[in-house]
């Protein structure tokens, strides 16, 4: 089975909803996907909750199939959105220095893919 990591680091909602909607086609096709969400993506969190955003629906979808490994803690942070992040239940990663590292998605056999 083929392994991808959807690194997620763009703000602009349109990006983002492409990041969600290709995990979930990946998923779809028998690709073993997860998203992580970076740099200014973080800022979205809160959106995805709010009922009738655009973001909401994939969003529900990817959470439905646990797709989203978690959240990058410093940008999170930086962005005001990490109590949001936990309170929808969303892991904060930090395992190199406050950010998620790709290597341990290299390690574990993962293909790194960059939005």
């Amino acid at each position: 089975m083929k392994k991808v990591v959807l690194f997620a680091f763009n703000g602009e909602l349109m990006c983002f909803l492409h990041v969600l909607l290709n995990a979930l086609d990946m998923k779809e096709h028998g690709f073993e996907v997860k998203i992580v969400i970076e740099g200014s993506a973080t800022k979205l969190i809160p959106d995805f909750a709010i009922e009738g955003n655009l973001l909401n629906g994939p969003y529900n979808k990817v959470q439905a199939e646990n797709l989203i490994d978690g959240v990058c803690k410093a940008c999170a942070t930086k962005m005001g959105t990490a109590e949001d992040a936990k309170t929808m239940g969303l892991a904060l990663l930090g395992d190199m220095w406050g950010h998620p590292s790709m290597a341990k998605y290299l390690e574990d056999g993962y293909e790194v893919i960059t939005f």
